[in-house]
């Protein structure tokens, strides 16, 4: 067999467009139109094993998502100098790879990752959204608080069963740990919140950003979110936040190349992550 070599890719992506990023036999997404591309660089099937950190779905965007894929070495070596300039000129203009470094083998970008980071853009002026920030920021209809937003967040983080924000899945736990999770109002007045945590489940983001949000505007109480995480089921008062406010904007691994393997095999036996 011949030697491979895995790379480590950088992904950035407006994800208006897409639907999604697994690969669908009839719809464009973030991996077929990667898959295609590289089809068309390389050669039919030359790239295997695309891989990636966190399957954002239709619609959301992403600044920093990270995946791998295999290479036959002699392949890699001949294409590295040039590679990511042809990607460019033949990849559409709302999905660019900014970077492609060679990793060790053991390598994963989804098992071998420590965190995701989202951020979920928010205006709450009463014009609406910049018009060309329309694809990346949710008009919200009433005013909001940033304190009770941040009052809101707080009961949330730590670790624990988020049944009520996650479409559950089949043989998948719902048990997850926020590390991170605040707002912060910028200086052109657009609230955005930050999400981090070690893997997310589906809708789970953007159903966490529908709990706070109808805190932050008053008609739920600031402990209202925090109240649902008894539940063991999807909660239907949760109103799951539109998909383009949201965007990926980072993902950890461990500083020592040496723990990716150990990393992955600890997610693995813990959980098998899901969509964001």
């Amino acid at each position: 067999m011949d030697e491979r070599s895995r790379l480590r890719l950088n992904v950035s992506y407006d994800g208006t467009d897409f639907s999604g990023w697994a690969a669908q036999p009839t719809r464009r997404t973030v991996a077929g139109v990667l898959t295609a591309t590289f089809d068309l660089v390389l050669g039919a099937g030359t790239a295997t094993g695309l891989t990636v950190a966190g399957r954002t779905d239709a619609g959301v965007h992403a600044t920093g998502q990270v995946c791998h894929l295999d290479l036959p070495t002699a392949v890699w070596r001949e294409h590295e100098g040039r590679l990511l300039r042809r990607l460019a000129r033949l990849l559409p203009t709302d999905l660019r790879v900014r970077a492609m470094t060679e990793v060790p083998p053991d390598f994963d970008a989804r098992f071998s990752a420590t965190f995701r980071r989202y951020e979920y853009r928010v205006t709450d002026t009463p014009w609406g959204a910049e018009p060309l920030r329309r694809r990346d920021t949710l008009a919200w209809p009433k005013p909001l608080e940033l304190a009770a937003l941040n009052a809101a967040a707080a009961g949330l983080v730590g670790e624990h069963d988020f049944a009520a924000y996650c479409r559950r899945k089949e043989n998948a736990t719902t048990l997850r740990e926020v590390t991170r999770l605040d707002w912060r109002r910028d200086p052109d007045g657009i609230l955005v919140a930050t999400v981090q945590a070690d893997a997310f489940c589906q809708n789970m983001v953007r159903s966490l950003v529908g709990a706070m949000l109808v805190a932050g505007d008053g008609r739920r109480p600031v402990e209202w979110p925090a109240s649902l995480l008894t539940r063991r089921e999807r909660s239907s008062e949760v109103t799951v936040a539109p998909a383009h406010g949201l965007a990926l904007v980072e993902v950890g691994y461990p500083d020592d190349p040496a723990q990716y393997a150990r990393r992955a095999d600890l997610t693995r036996r813990l959980r098998v992550p899901a969509e964001s």
